[in-house]
């Protein structure tokens, strides 16, 4: 490399992303070089290995390599060693000091950190999705939807909703209202995505009460007392009952962890789908 300038191979078993940010980190204290950055991803191979170096060497660059693979990093640093190519592991003595520091081998599997930041972009996009489609807010992308809970106002709809979307599910709920017809979009999606939620009427008439208390709400009121619960759980049970393809889940006694679990296990199976996360 010259003194003015030079290009740096980035050599990688994933994207490369982390020794290109590390690399440009360092960089940026040689201002005044030119400095060209050629990223090979997906190193997987020694032949890959031998090709990339012998471009390295023609063109008097360096190496930089970010591979867990004990083989393929030795390969590479034999290869740069008898070509006189300059190089630098940054995964090798990490990996190394972490192993005897946890007393415990690494797993060596390549592009796990890409499959953590796909699998953590793709929670965040669930629960934004879901928070989006909270309690009928949005009903005309439905179909965008993994799982679209509904029930009666306190039946666990929104706790669940955001449980599952933790665990990257794309989740919208709908609120049974007494005599309010529901959207027609739910009826227009694959119905095999809906869940319909009940729960007993004492425990709901609790729950509400509870909840007007902590409101400072009138205890009064129809949506605490029985009579009126007993009419929507009537109304909602004849919805379930004219459409007989939605699962019902009873929340009543169940921990939401255990009817979560419950909910995607059968979605999963309904759908012929792999769920984002097991319980």
């Amino acid at each position: 490399m010259s003194k003015t300038g030079g290009t740096i191979f980035i050599l990688s078993d994933g994207t490369g992303e982390t020794a290109s940010t590390i690399v440009k980190a360092a960089l940026v204290q040689y201002p005044d070089r030119d400095i060209s950055l050629v990223r090979c991803k997906n190193i997987r191979t020694e032949e890959q290995i031998e090709n990339m170096v012998d471009e390295v060497r023609s063109r008097n660059g360096a190496v930089v390599f970010t591979v867990v693979s004990h083989q393929l990093r030795e390969k590479i640093e034999d290869l740069c060693q008898s070509q006189g190519v300059p190089y630098t592991d940054l995964f090798g003595p990490l990996l190394t000091m972490f192993s005897s520091y946890f007393e415990k081998e690494a797993n060596f599997t390549a592009g796990l950190l890409r499959q953590t930041d796909e699998k953590y972009f793709k929670r965040i996009a669930a629960i934004e999705f879901t928070v989006k489609h909270d309690d009928g807010k949005e009903v005309r992308d439905l179909d965008k939807s993994d799982i679209i809970l509904v029930g009666i106002s306190r039946t666990s709809k929104t706790p669940l909703s955001i449980f599952l979307s933790h665990k990257g599910w794309k989740v919208s709920n709908v609120p049974i209202v007494l005599n309010v017809a529901l959207p027609e979009e739910l009826f227009k999606i694959d119905q095999k995505k809906i869940v319909g939620l009940t729960i007993d009427l004492e425990k709901l008439a609790r729950i509400r009460k509870n909840r007007l208390e902590k409101l400072g709400q009138d205890l009064s009121s129809d949506y605490a007392s029985s009579q009126y619960i007993s009419d929507e759980l009537e109304y909602a049970n004849g919805i379930f009952s004219r459409n007989k393809r939605w699962p019902i889940f009873d929340v009543t006694e169940k921990a939401l962890e255990e009817t979560a679990s419950e909910i995607t296990r059968l979605i999963g199976v309904r759908q012929g789908i792999v769920t984002p996360e097991n319980f």
